[in-house]
């Protein structure tokens, strides 16, 4: 506890590298995975390719990718773009998949509906489909952001700052007080992450709240489904 006083400023500094990191990454492959996974799902080929894909991009060693991207994207060693690009890559590789069960959740028959009160393709899609979609979405988002933040201290082998300085740090100088800073620090970081999810997700799905709220079986939660059809038109 000592040492953490004597050194607060410098594990808020790191956590804060830490966080944007892990952030960035996510917000990046949420933004490629949604089209990707839409794109997939006008054939099962294409469908299974993409998920085919994206398994093998997550198979890539981290440490292995963090050093192979300088000479691809031509950054420096030391370059946090490097971290970024490459956790990127993890996210899409774990959020398509997420994002395909996601729509494939929405029920056909809301659809359907939708598409019988006139929605063209792109609005059906933004405001029937995604909306819907987002409880399974944000199961993916919190897998994806304790990955990142666990991801993210391999970088420190590189000298990118982060968290993850603590344990090579506390490690080179056998200290392992320093160590069980940076575990703790990490780990609190990845609880605080969830609640946030957690929290935007009720946020911007009401109609899951109520529902869950009061429990009325399958036929409220498809009456909310409903309403979310009618309200969108």
């Amino acid at each position: 506890m000592e040492w953490f006083l004597a050194n607060s400023g410098t594990v808020f500094t790191l956590a804060g590298q830490h966080l944007v990191l892990a952030v960035v990454p996510m917000v990046l492959g949420l933004l490629i995975a949604i089209p990707l996974a839409q794109l997939a799902r006008r054939s099962s080929t294409l469908r299974a390719v993409v998920l085919t894909a994206s398994s093998l991009l997550y198979t890539i060693p981290s440490l292995a990718l963090f050093i192979i991207l300088p000479t691809v994207i031509g950054t420096r060693i030391l370059d946090p773009l490097n971290v970024i690009v490459a956790l990127t890559i993890y996210a899409v590789a774990l959020l398509v998949r997420a994002a395909l069960d996601a729509f494939d959740s929405v029920d056909d028959d809301l659809q359907q509906a939708a598409v019988a009160m006139g929605f063209k393709p792109l609005a059906r899609f933004l405001q029937i489909d995604l909306p819907l979609s987002l409880p399974v979405m944000f199961a993916g988002l919190r897998v994806v952001s304790v990955s990142n933040i666990s991801l993210v201290s391999v970088a420190a082998l590189l000298g990118i700052g982060n968290l993850g300085m603590l344990f090579t740090a506390g490690l080179q100088r056998d200290f392992v007080t320093e160590v069980m800073v940076g575990i703790i620090a990490i780990l609190i970081l990845a609880l605080v992450m969830d609640a946030l999810l957690v929290l935007l997700e009720r946020l911007l799905t009401p109609w899951a709240r109520a529902a869950r709220a009061k429990p009325d079986g399958p036929g409220r939660a498809a009456r909310g489904s409903a309403a979310t059809v009618e309200a969108s038109a």
